[in-house]
């Protein structure tokens, strides 16, 4: 995803996007981009359109830089903004515009928003099925919580539809047989593994025979010890024949489970796989009876244990404290309260000062703001200036005219 703004104004930034190589198997190729303005996306789509089969917007990053910036999945509530920029796309581009969304807590507001778009020019559009607030461990992981809303969305749509969230090869196939979507879409999952698009889910130790790294994930977890050895190997041989051992030790964990069933939608843990994210309560404080890795360390040591970040700091300056009693209390601005100017003649901080100010052209010393002087220096300047007058236009009969002049200078 592409930022519209630094791309329409930095050089650089299209340079390093536009001059890639791609090979024919990467086509169709989809430009994507974030914006809240509609001149500004279609200059950024202008520059981009022939370097790409299409371009898509991207309302549906709930990111935390997409509220910073205003765009994303924080514009799906101001549906003219958004009507405007696919409009003004549809009219000006020369390749199709598609939209990627997330849903409304309703099912029907969904179904108005896509259609919405439709009618605005939108040609293609995917679907993630979560809302904005549901991002991190929240955010879904396959098609089947989904399944009510497309039954709705997709009849009530004449584009081609796309669903998104798909993290292995069985949700392709039961999101497709399922929701009636007409293709589906995979963007973290694919992060991490990108085997399904083999068609396939072989087993670990066929990959890791080829590349020994990140696949070991979720056996390894399981597997420490051999973790631990990963980490101390130094040459290719001892990683292979760590390859070698997990794969025997998975295996005979494979005999034991025979006919068994995974334990969750995903496969058994010897299948490459996307990383899932632990949920919000889980990971340490589950291993821990509830309790989080900090609380178990200030219960051990009896006192307050410094964060690792805060250890940085104090072998920095050991003098620092972290005793929020011992920090130094400021006075706070009446206006907006930060911290107010130790010296500022109205009691504000720098920014309110500023503004008060400039408005009444008072000075604030303390602050460094001079209105009033500067004012002053100003009207003194311009009464010692001598009052400029306006130049007197010679006649053809005064001397100095236009034709004297002429006359001398053809003489």
């Amino acid at each position: 995803m592409l930022h519209a703004q630094g791309f329409v104004c930095d050089a650089n930034y299209q340079e390093e996007n536009l001059s890639c190589e791609v090979c024919p198997e990467d086509r169709p190729l989809i430009g994507q981009f974030c914006a809240n303005d509609p001149e500004v996306f279609v200059q950024a789509a202008l520059l981009a359109q022939n370097y790409c089969d299409a371009i898509d917007l991207n309302p549906g990053c709930a990111q935390m830089t997409a509220k910073r910036g205003h765009h994303g999945a924080f514009l799906q509530d101001e549906w003219n903004p958004l009507q405007r920029i696919i409009l003004l796309a549809h009219k000006k581009l020369s390749v199709p515009i598609m939209c990627k969304i997330c849903v409304f807590p309703e099912i029907d507001k969904t179904v108005r928003y896509a259609q919405m778009l439709e009618k605005a020019g939108c040609q293609l559009l995917t679907v993630h099925g979560c809302t904005k607030e549901q991002k991190g461990p929240g955010r879904v992981q396959c098609p089947g919580s989904t399944l009510s809303l497309c039954g709705k969305l997709w009849p009530s749509l004449c584009l081609p539809i796309l669903q998104d969230g798909i993290q292995i090869l069985q949700d392709v196939e039961r999101c497709i047989q399922d929701t009636g979507a007409q293709g589906v879409m995979s963007a973290e999952g694919n992060l991490h593994s990108s085997v399904p698009f083999e068609g396939r889910s072989p087993a670990v130790w066929k990959l890791a025979d080829e590349y020994l790294d990140i696949l070991w994930h979720h056996t390894l977890q399981v597997h420490q010890q051999l973790r631990e050895e990963l980490a101390k190997a130094k040459t290719l041989e001892g990683i292979a024949a760590l390859s070698q051992e997990l794969k025997m030790r998975c295996q005979k964990e494979i005999s034991r489970q025979e006919g068994a069933k995974p334990p969750s939608h995903l496969p058994f843990r010897w299948i490459c796989q996307p990383y899932v994210r632990p949920g919000p309560r889980e990971g340490s404080k589950e291993k821990a009876g509830g309790r989080s890795k900090r609380a178990l360390e200030v219960e051990e040591c009896g006192t307050e244990v410094l964060s690792k970040n805060k250890q940085k700091q104090q072998l920095r300056n050991p003098h620092k404290t972290f005793d929020p009693s011992l920090k130094p209390k400021y006075a706070k601005c009446d206006q907006c309260g930060n911290p107010k100017g130790n010296r500022c003649v109205f009691s504000l901080c720098r920014g309110c000062c500023k503004r008060r100010a400039a408005k009444e052209t008072a000075d604030c010393p303390g602050h460094g703001l001079l209105f009033k002087i500067k004012l002053e220096k100003s009207l003194a300047w311009k009464g010692t200036q001598p009052e400029l007058q306006e130049p007197q236009t010679a006649t053809p009969h005064t001397p100095g005219g236009f034709s004297e002049v002429m006359s001398s200078a053809l003489a």
